[in-house]
């Protein structure tokens, strides 16, 4: 196969030491004389890089045994463009050398190639393989990485007795302080609660209210946003693009978008949503207080409301216990550690 690319500077010692497994030589040696590549113009091998706002080789680790829900001997090394996912088999031999190839396809599922990557090069050139091939015998350096730099091993995820606990067991804000590091400075805007209760016409629920001046304005585990209630352009502006947006769905597909939605009696009023454009809110009904919490999904169909208080929902989710048509779940067999975090808004 001819290889054409500019490599990547890898530390594979620390990228072993990340994984907690040495890689195939092969693998290596590829990665470190040629970079990341585009193989046939179809498999990308993807190495230890990272590029500003298009790819972290770490992430994408983490998130293709999440998407393929691959066990931790399952080591993933590339991707097809038929939305397929390459892995080598650790649990066959300690050797590195002698992990087989296995592949992950939405449509077609698992399948074991039997080879190890090199092979599996040679072989799907010559012969179409399930999932790939033929392939044109050549090689280049992956488009959409362009400016890769070498990538560093994130910190080590706080494995501390107090998450642990957290993790394990405990209800409410002190719960999930113990499990999700607040931010030192909790970005809510330059308003008051007054201001913003006069705007919406209401006031609160007392467990939203103290959450958000815990953790202010953010993302919890890179998915759920919360918007900030004490600026104009966050919750008071947000929740009502959210809601115009809401009644012409509900106009025009009534049988998908049931809610009443604010200031509708019982209405639907969110304060947050997620990178996939679900929304997280209250049914008004009865006092603040006693308002449930509803979930309300882009792509999946309306549920009911939420048992519980808004930190045991964000708990109960973070623990990998919360099953909700639409909502964000992790992988079987990722720690639950490595997601509970909170990023503020900037």
């Amino acid at each position: 196969m001819e290889f054409s690319g500019k490599p990547v500077p890898v530390d594979w010692d620390a990228v072993e030491s990340w994984l907690g497994r040495p890689l195939p030589g092969d693998y290596k040696a590829i990665a470190s004389e040629h970079g990341p590549l585009d193989i046939g113009e179809f498999v990308w091998l993807h190495v230890p890089c990272v590029e500003a706002g298009r790819f972290d080789w770490g992430e994408w680790v983490k998130q293709t045994r999440s998407v393929a829900d691959a066990p931790p001997h399952l080591v993933p090394w590339g991707a097809t463009r038929g939305g397929g996912y390459l892995f080598w088999d650790s649990s066959v031999d300690a050797d590195p050398a002698r992990w087989p190839v296995v592949g992950f396809g939405h449509d077609t599922g698992w399948h074991d190639y039997g080879t190890s990557l090199s092979g599996l090069l040679e072989e799907a050139v010559r012969t179409a393989l399930p999932g790939l091939g033929p392939l044109p015998a050549s090689a280049r350096r992956t488009a959409f990485l362009p400016d890769a730099r070498p990538w560093t091993p994130p910190p080590p995820v706080d494995s501390s007795p107090g998450r642990k606990r957290a993790l394990a067991g405990g209800t409410g804000l002190a719960a999930l302080r113990d499990l999700v590091v607040p931010p030192a400075r909790p970005v809510l805007g330059e308003r008051t609660w007054e201001w913003l209760y006069g705007e919406l016409g209401t006031s609160l629920p007392a467990d939203y209210v103290a959450l958000v001046e815990t953790y202010g304005s953010g993302t919890f585990a890179d998915w759920l946003r919360v918007w900030a209630p004490l600026d104009p352009h966050g919750l008071l502006d947000m929740s009502r693009g959210a809601l115009d947006g809401n009644r012409q769905l509900r106009a025009e597909f009534p049988e998908y978008h049931p809610l009443p939605l604010w200031p509708e009696p019982g209405g639907f009023l969110p304060f947050g949503d997620s990178i996939d454009g679900d929304q997280l809110g209250w049914l008004t009904r009865g006092e603040p207080d006693e308002w449930p919490l509803i979930f309300a999904p882009r792509h999946a169909d309306q549920g009911p409301p939420l048992d519980g208080p808004l930190a045991d929902t964000l708990l109960e989710w973070l623990r990998g216990r919360l099953v909700l048509p639409g909502f964000c779940r992790f992988g079987r067999y990722d720690d639950p550690l490595d997601y509970a975090a909170f990023a503020p808004r900037r």
